[in-house]
Parts: structure tokens; sequence; C-alpha cells
């Protein structure tokens, strides 16, 4: 398979756990989990910049977190506290990343 410019190689066990995607919002990967996440957080999607998408997007990878984006949006987004205080440990899971785990 080519994607992207690269060739990409799968063994035919690997065909059931593929889910074929550009892009999958973090509304649609609620409730569900994925070997390996990229998450976009943009300063110019303020709309978008809730603790609560954040949480549950970064909580969907179980092997790999790359984030893309700036510091400062993820910075703004774990400041911003909504009208209804939620307890997540955002920003001790955050913290707690390896040092690798998070790309810029």
């Amino acid at each position: 398979m080519r994607f992207d410019g690269w060739d990409v190689a799968f063994g035919s066990g690997d065909l059931d756990a593929l889910v074929p995607a550009y892009v999958a919002t973090i509304h649609k990967a609620q409730g569900s989990e994925y070997p390996a996440v990229v998450i976009l957080v943009l300063s110019q999607r303020y709309a978008m910049l809730q603790r609560n998408l954040l949480y549950t997007g970064i909580t969907r990878g179980k092997r790999l977190l790359v984030r893309v984006g700036s510091r400062k949006a993820v910075a703004r987004v774990v400041r911003h506290v909504s009208g209804r205080r939620r307890w997540s440990k955002l920003r001790e899971r955050l913290a707690a990343l390896p040092a690798g785990a998070i790309a810029l």
C-alpha cells in the first residue's frame, strides 16, 4: 500500500486491526483505544481547546501519543476550566509522560 509517498507493508493478520482514516475526531474516538494517537493542538482552533477534549484525546493511545502543535495551546487548554469541575488529573498525567512521548 502506498501512503503519502511511503510504501507501507501490512501482513494479512494486520488487516483486521487496520482502521483507515486520515482524521478521526476525538468525539468519534470516545470509548475506543488505539495503539498510537496523533493529536493536533493549535491556538487557531480556539473553540476546540477544551480540557475534556484534550483529556479524551490523550487517553485514547495505548502505546504512543504524538502531539502536534504548540505548547502555548496545550497550556491554554490545561488552564481553562469550564463551568463544571472535573478531577481528571490531566496535569499529572501530562507531567508523568516520558520525555520522548510528546513530540512538538
